[in-house]
């Protein structure tokens, strides 16, 4: 399932590297090299910005089906 311009998206697995836990749910703001990457916004309860990253498709997963099972692929 492809993920779409302002897609809610949950990261599959910890990114240590950038304060985030496997879990967390942010909005893809922009759509890089065709779907390859993504620019995420993570926020807070209140809305605050806590984290504007870039991260690649593998990494995260969209969280509306559109009538279709969410599964996530193997990496492999």
């Amino acid at each position: 399932m492809q993920i779409e311009l302002l897609d809610s998206v949950a990261l599959i697995s910890d990114a240590p590297e950038l304060g985030l836990t496997a879990g967390e749910v942010g909005a893809a703001v922009e759509v890089l090299n065709g779907g390859e990457a993504f620019i995420v916004e993570f926020c807070d309860s209140t809305g605050m910005t806590y984290g504007l990253h870039t991260l690649r498709a593998n990494q995260i997963v969209p969280l509306h089906t559109k009538g279709q099972a969410l599964r996530v692929r193997d990496a492999a």
